[in-house]
């Protein structure tokens, strides 16, 4: 308990899947969570963490306009006080062979995916300088380090977060604020679970992991916790693998 005991924590995405349980997760850890999404569902997720007696607030975000990023972060500074961890989670996935993908597919998925940490990683610098440091955690995937069919569009956005990450990490170091990217493998959250229902997808989509099962929303949202919190404190700018073994091979 309290490994993030009265840290400000904003998680973006946060109305179901990964970013749900990671805000839950910080704030039963003794986080004061801003939890945002587009989908208004995130006003229930807040109420849940308030009658577990967490504190929290959700905002109405969408993460790729940068208007709506400037008045999250003004009410965060309102509401809290200031910014400590930035947990840019929200994203799509696209899953289409290249040759079906149009380009008004790629510039969304690009939008959504990266555009929006662009954003949220460059506006949170200021709050969190003034702190005199804080953690960025963006949410990159296994399709970030490695190659699969039917998801090219998908695979290059989470590539460029991890290369983003790096280049901020370097920026941003020396002003106490770390910067990592977070890589989940095949996770059973409802961006996911039409893979999951057919046996034989399940059995392609899963491929080499050697757990032989997908993991789940709560068990990203730990290794979330552990970059959001002082345990994490050497560790900047780099990728940390949670999937279960499928890039093992």
């Amino acid at each position: 308990m309290d490994r993030v005991k009265g840290k400000v924590c904003l998680v973006t995405g946060a109305a179901n899947g990964i970013g749900m349980a990671t805000a839950q997760r910080l704030a039963a850890e003794g986080g004061k969570v801003v939890a945002t999404d587009i989908n208004p569902e995130g006003e229930k997720v807040v109420e849940e963490i308030l009658d577990m007696g967490g504190d929290a607030v959700f905002q109405r975000q969408d993460v790729t306009d940068e208007k709506q990023w400037k008045r999250t972060l003004d009410n965060c500074l309102d509401r809290f006080g200031g910014l400590d961890v930035l947990v840019n989670n929200a994203g799509i996935l696209l899953m289409k062979s290249l040759q079906e993908t149009s380009l008004e597919e790629w510039n969304e998925i690009f939008r959504v995916n990266v555009t929006s940490i662009f954003l949220g990683t460059k506006l949170a610098f200021e709050p969190m300088r003034v702190r005199k440091g804080g953690s960025i955690v963006n949410l990159s995937s296994i399709y970030g380090l490695v190659g699969a069919p039917t998801a090219a569009a998908y695979e290059a956005s989470k590539g460029a977060i991890r290369l983003f990450t790096k280049g901020a990490a370097t920026e941003y170091a020396a002003h106490g604020i770390r910067v990592n990217s977070l890589h989940p493998g095949v996770i059973n959250t409802p961006m996911a679970e039409h893979l999951l229902q057919d046996n034989d997808i399940k059995t392609a989509v899963l491929g080499p992991t050697l757990l032989g099962r997908a993991g789940t929303a709560e068990e990203i949202a730990g290794a979330a916790l552990y970059l959001a919190s002082d345990e994490s404190s050497f560790v900047v700018g780099t990728e940390m693998i949670v999937d279960g073994g499928y890039t093992c091979n």
